[in-house]
């Protein structure tokens, strides 16, 4: 994982999503980041989440890694050379007193392990991976399934978007957003992540 560099997240990008939460579905991109801290790869093992802050919530999302550095008018083909799948992990209690206070959420959002990501697979472009539904199962029951092509911003005006307030660079990482079906995760229990039939990564989770 040294490759990696910047993790950037799309906020709200289902509408469904957004609006299970209650939240005015955005007119343009809404971005946050996470530390380089909170990632790890799904491998089976046991992931540690902070269990005395509240409620801890899975966000399954399809997630891109840049090849090199975003030049303006390039292709997605050209930009992007592998995805995989993650899981966004929110202290939802935490972000709502932040909300409330108009604060940031990196408090919520950018704890060690918040970064959730399967290994990786080649990019075979947007219109191939608009073929195939990524779901999260947990302990043998699925509780999200998505499909990029229900996002709000597709991953052209994404990356415009972040490269133009942010920068992009090669190994960057664009967490895209999160289907509907969001909730709570207990301790023990075991997430999976699929592509169409293919697992993609898997952990158990541990509460401390």
């Amino acid at each position: 994982m040294n490759t990696m560099r910047n993790i950037y997240c799309v906020g709200r990008n289902y509408r469904l999503h957004a609006e299970e939460l209650g939240n005015a579905v955005p007119t343009s991109p809404f971005l946050f980041s996470k530390p380089t801290h909170a990632l790890v790869v799904a491998e089976g093992q046991e992931i540690r989440l902070p269990g005395e802050r509240g409620e801890v919530h899975y966000e399954a999302e399809f997630v891109v890694h840049l090849a090199r550095p975003y030049e303006k008018g390039m292709r997605l083909d050209e930009l992007i050379d592998r995805f995989a799948l993650g899981i966004d992990f929110t202290l939802r209690d935490v972000q709502s007193e932040l909300k409330k206070k108009g604060h940031p959420w990196l408090l919520a959002k950018g704890f060690p392990n918040s970064a959730v990501i399967t290994g990786f697979r080649e990019f075979p472009g947007e219109d191939a991976c608009k073929q195939v539904d990524f779901s999260l199962n947990i302990n043998g029951q699925q509780v999200q399934r998505g499909n990029i092509s229900d996002m709000l911003f597709d991953l052209s005006t994404i990356v415009a978007f972040a490269a133009d307030h942010f920068g992009l660079g090669a190994g960057d990482l664009i967490y895209t957003g999160t289907p509907a079906g969001v909730g709570p995760v207990k301790d023990g229990d075991k997430l999976e992540l699929l592509w169409g039939e293919d697992l993609l990564g898997d952990c158990t989770i541990k509460l401390g």
